[in-house]
């Protein structure tokens, strides 16, 4: 039998694998061959994932929940698939649905909604429609690096801006500089919050565990530039992650409170599905001397597994380690003077909402002129 390939980390990528999703038909086996060494090709030079983007039309725009453990009940999400490539990421296991790996294709094949704000559009001009504040960007990152030619994500905010609707964003970009304009002139009147999300403030871990992301140092600019400019911003620490990241959850709330930060947030590490075995593998790629030590205390927190989807538990953990970080960070919260998660997010104003003048014609009509590269038909 042939050996097993080795794994090894690819510079620029969170995924170590291409790990088959679960709904894919034929099933794959890595194997060393002799022909395709993992991070090297035969001539000795670097084997290269390369980011395809890819143009979707998609059918509908905004997603609803009724989960009891997030601050919102709906969502927007202008792109499938994320470039920053977060080894931990939730969302990782919607790309099996395609057809594709939670794997490095997550991160390499991305599809972009390029209707997405003709469809919010029509979600808005609708009689039925009743305004609550839209979570924009939680999959998958609304300002990844093909938003800063795309612009889907400007698009759709010029849209809310127009409609007086409230926004909250979560993300790791420094992107949401350039939509300051908006931001702030809804801020202004109560219509939009944002997040910055901080999973470390060591620069080697976060260019590992989220490698196409803008740096720490980066981030926390973004969250004193944001609130210099009158937007309220918080921080999102997720996930904290045992001798890993956890370690530094007081110094990033911290940090975050000097750098303009009003609320904050964490979650504790979440494995569903293809995520688990992919963040394994980045442990032993990265990590090999604590990996055993960090999936056991994962285990403490989850009641002896590795993941656990309840509710009351997926967010926090249980047991007397979770216990442990939430008192950490309840009390950094307190001590300074920030808010508790969710709470900027719900007092969003939605009472200034208008309908769109504008309407952009419905149906198989517009999927077709979309297709065709006219987008503004009205």
């Amino acid at each position: 039998m042939l050996p097993a390939a080795p794994l090894r980390a690819q510079k620029g990528r969170g995924a170590v694998s291409n790990l088959q999703g679960r709904y894919e038909v034929h099933a794959r086996e890595q194997f060393d061959d002799g022909w395709e060494p993992g991070e090297e090709d035969g001539d000795g030079t670097a084997r290269v994932f390369k980011t395809h983007v890819t143009d979707e039309i998609a059918k509908s725009i905004l997603s609803r929940n009724s989960s009891p453990d997030v601050p919102f009940d709906v969502s927007l999400n202008p792109y499938r698939g994320c470039e920053h490539g977060c080894i931990y990421c939730f969302a990782r296991p919607t790309h099996s649905y395609l057809g594709l790996s939670p794997g490095m294709d997550f991160e390499s094949k991305i599809f972009a909604k390029v209707n997405a704000p003709e469809l919010l559009r029509q979600e808005l001009a609708r009689p039925s429609y009743v305004p609550e504040p839209i979570a924009l960007g939680v999959n998958t990152d609304a300002y990844q690096p093909c938003e800063r030619s795309l612009r889907i994500t400007r698009r759709v905010l010029e849209v809310l801006h127009e409609c007086g609707h409230p926004v909250g964003l979560i993300t790791k970009s420094s992107l949401i500089e350039r939509d300051i304009d908006l931001l702030a002139a809804m801020a202004a009147k109560g219509q939009a919050s944002a997040a910055i999300t901080i999973t470390t403030l060591d620069p080697e871990i976060a260019r590992t565990l989220e490698p196409r992301a803008a740096s720490p140092a980066r981030r926390l600019r973004t969250i004193r530039t944001l609130a210099e400019a009158g937007i309220p911003v918080g921080v999102s620490i997720a996930p904290v992650i045992p001798f890993v990241t956890e370690p530094d959850l007081e110094k990033v709330m911290e940090a975050a409170f000097l750098a303009g930060a009003q609320h904050a947030n964490y979650i504790v590490l979440r494995l569903p599905w293809e995520v688990n075995p992919l963040f394994q593998q980045w442990l032993e790629a990265h990590f090999p001397d604590r990996a055993q030590r960090v999936m056991n205390r994962v285990r403490d927190m989850r009641g002896g597994k590795d993941y656990d989807s309840d509710f009351a538990t997926r967010m926090k953990g249980e047991g007397v380690w979770a216990d442990l970080i939430r008192q950490r960070a309840e009390k950094a919260i307190r001590r300074f003077g920030m808010e508790k998660r969710g709470s900027r997010f719900r007092q969003l104003d939605a009472s200034q909402f208008r309908r769109p003048l504008l309407v952009p014609a419905s149906g198989a009509k517009a999927r077709a002129a979309a297709a065709a590269g006219q987008m503004d038909l009205f």
